[in-house]
């Protein structure tokens, strides 16, 4: 089976999922989709980032659209946030008592998926994806009594991508992306779920 027909078999269930919703909708002359996706998981600071930074947590949310002139690829709007403790080894070799970072990503990208792997008692889907982003970084800085410096906020933007893979079965899907920003790089992986926001055919 092809992605395309994989993945319009599954924007018709979405649509009979949710008959009630769109039943009002006129025909289109193509199928449109718009997909509401949510995911969490752990952060793998690595490079200069994981000298100082310990495993963290993100959570994001996308919104997807795709069409049948389109498909199997599909666009992307994503907002996450995340969260990254001080790494206790620098706290010992510094004069750091916290440092913790705090990423707020905005991405705008594109998704790919491949034929199914499986295709028996559910769909097992390859997916790539790539995207540009900007980034909202906040650090904390707060140092041992004694050293004589002063606790202070760093605030600063920056611009980077991301590039991914993982398997699907288009509601719930494993994502893993390396993610790439000057002097902060880290590996995210993603349990997401994904529900119809729009749908028709």
């Amino acid at each position: 089976m092809k992605s395309f027909d994989v993945i319009k078999y599954l924007l018709l269930v979405f649509v009979f999922f949710n008959l009630s919703l769109f039943a009002e909708e006129p025909p289109a002359s193509k199928a449109v989709g718009i997909f509401l996706t949510a995911g969490v998981g752990p952060r793998l600071p690595v490079g200069d980032f994981a000298n100082t930074t310990d495993l963290g947590y993100g959570i994001n949310v996308d919104v997807s659209y795709t069409d049948s002139d389109h498909l199997p690829f599909f666009i992307f709007a994503r907002l996450g946030f995340e969260q990254y403790p001080g790494a206790q080894d620098y706290y010992l070799s510094s004069d750091y008592s916290n440092f913790s970072t705090m990423i707020i990503p905005a991405s705008l990208g594109i998704r790919y998926y491949f034929s199914p792997l499986v295709e028996s008692i559910v769909l097992l889907i390859p997916v790539i994806e790539a995207s540009a982003s900007v980034t909202y970084m906040q650090r904390l800085h707060e140092f041992k009594m004694g050293t004589g410096r002063n606790n202070f906020r760093e605030e600063v933007f920056k611009f980077g991508a991301s590039a991914g893979v993982g398997i699907s079965m288009f509601i719930v899907e494993i994502l893993a992306n390396y993610n790439y920003f000057e002097s902060n790089q880290y590996v995210s992986f993603n349990l997401n779920v994904r529900l119809p926001l729009f749908v028709n055919l």
